[in-house]
């Protein structure tokens, strides 16, 4: 189905724009609408298998790379999980000015991993315990929250700057770094990089069964092959899988049965000198969420333009701010708004927000019942790259929508071709910013960081009409 306003061209200032811009969408359920029970527990599951190696990731590498106890790395994890579910919660319910009220899913952000780490090291290399160390990064966490928080309260006096244009240019960016990730899980995994099993027959067979399958069930006109395609391709996976020796449970019988959730286990500590790149990051990471919600917004037939976007985006950035900063009150690490869902959304046809209420759900009971995480942590990355692949690049799609709004003049295309250059040039070499400082380093090494910035920076400074 498609929204009953057509599409309008773009606008140059939201404050003389009469009609909001929206694009088509081919939704079964939009986002107001109240999916069956069954159809909607199905579709919150897809959204619960996409971002769980997502949520679980970052704090799995922090734990691993500061050498922490089992326990503490299961505690930490667990509280990951449950905290993603409780952020989604709110960020879907939208409680006050809190929440974009979008189908947004809340999880943890890859983009604190070096100042994370390089903060709990400095602790631990000036004398300080694990534990100790610990309390230092989740105070830096909550300190730096609040500078998400202050910020989401004055985005509308930048909506002249950041306008479709900059979102556009972030959204793709999102879709286009991320395929990265999905093409490297289709090969086997970062771990087999290097290797002669990475990309290997087997691996490429499954990520194609699972792809395969998630096309042919989306090509059907009935929405329950449609809303079941990518649990079905991940299903279908998994097994294939089980035979050739891809599935190990070895590590289920490590695992707690339930993890009892302590707030301030680890205390509160706090560095000036390694707060300032948190400062910066929370900041990217809003212009990162912004993108995220107005690719949200977009795919669910929403406006991406207007007093309404402006309110749930400024929702969503608090959302962002108040989680991160309950996050860290619950030992773990800043949560921010989840791309690949979006991808979900597109795939299932369903945008209903009230689908996010099952999936936090989903995500409070593995973080309680770390056994039951263990089964879909168990899933090998063949079979979540041929899934993943496909939802990353449906996110590049949206910001291509978004984009199609914009008149592309001489100005605009300048600062659309300068963003993609830099953002796609810092993801495909990475390498080029070794010789930077470590907080250059924080900044600039995301490719949505960097192509996100130049967009909003060239569209501050360039003359001209900013679209």
């Amino acid at each position: 189905m498609t929204p009953s306003d057509s599409p309008e061209p773009a606008v140059l200032d939201d404050e003389v724009s009469n009609e909001p811009i929206t694009l088509e969408s081919d939704l079964i359920y939009k986002l107001e609408d109240r999916p069956p029970l069954i159809e909607t527990l199905f579709v919150a599951l897809q959204h619960v298998l996409a971002v769980f190696v997502g949520i679980v990731t970052p704090p799995f590498i922090i734990c691993n790379t500061l050498e922490l106890e089992g326990p503490d790395t299961t505690f930490i994890i667990s509280m990951s999980l449950m905290i993603s579910g409780i952020a989604t919660f709110i960020q879907t319910k939208r409680i006050g000015p809190v929440g974009s009220g979008l189908l947004s899913i809340q999880g943890t952000s890859f983009a604190f991993l070096g100042p994370i780490l390089a903060a709990g090291f400095a602790a631990i290399n000036s004398g300080q315990t694990k534990e100790q160390a610990l309390g230092i990064i989740f105070g830096l966490c909550f300190f730096g929250a609040f500078v998400e928080i202050f910020f989401s309260q004055f985005l509308h006096l930048a909506r002249k700057f950041i306008t479709p244009l900059v979102t556009g240019v972030v959204v793709t960016l999102i879709g286009l770094t991320l395929i990265k990730v999905g093409i490297v899980s289709v090969g086997g995994g970062a771990r087999l990089v290097g290797t002669e099993d990475f990309g290997n027959a087997q691996n490429l067979g499954l990520a194609a069964l699972v792809l395969i399958v998630i096309l042919v069930l989306n090509s059907f006109n009935s929405p329950y092959l449609r809303m079941s395609a990518i649990v079905a391709g991940l299903a279908v996976g998994y097994i294939a899988a089980i035979p050739m020796g891809l599935v190990n449970f070895s590590n289920l019988s490590n695992l707690a049965i339930f993890t009892v959730p302590i707030p301030f286990r680890y205390g509160m500590g706090f560095s000036w000198s390694a707060f300032i790149p948190f400062i910066f990051l929370y900041l990217i990471t809003t212009i990162e969420s912004i993108g995220d919600l107005t690719a949200t917004s977009a795919i669910s037939g929403e406006p991406i333009q207007g007093s309404l976007y402006m309110r749930r985006i400024k929702g969503g950035v608090l959302g962002d701010g108040i989680n991160s900063l309950i996050a860290a009150c619950f030992s773990t690490f800043p949560n921010t708004t989840f791309s690949q869902n979006n991808g979900v959304i597109q795939l299932t046809g369903v945008g209903s927000r009230y689908v996010g209420y099952f999936i936090a759900g989903f995500l409070v009971l593995l973080g309680l019942f770390p056994i039951v995480s263990g089964v879909v942590q168990a899933m090998p990355q063949p079979v979540l790259g041929g899934a993943t692949i496909l939802m990353f690049a449906t996110v590049a799609v949206a910001g291509v929508k978004i984009l199609s709004c914009v008149n592309l003049t001489k100005r605009n295309s300048m600062i659309l071709a300068v963003s993609l250059g830099l953002g796609l040039g810092v993801t495909f070499m990475p390498e080029i910013l070794d010789n930077t400082s470590t907080l250059v380093k924080s900044i600039f090494s995301s490719g949505i960081a960097t192509g996100g910035l130049s967009a909003l920076i060239l569209n501050l400074i360039i003359p001209g009409p900013r679209e």
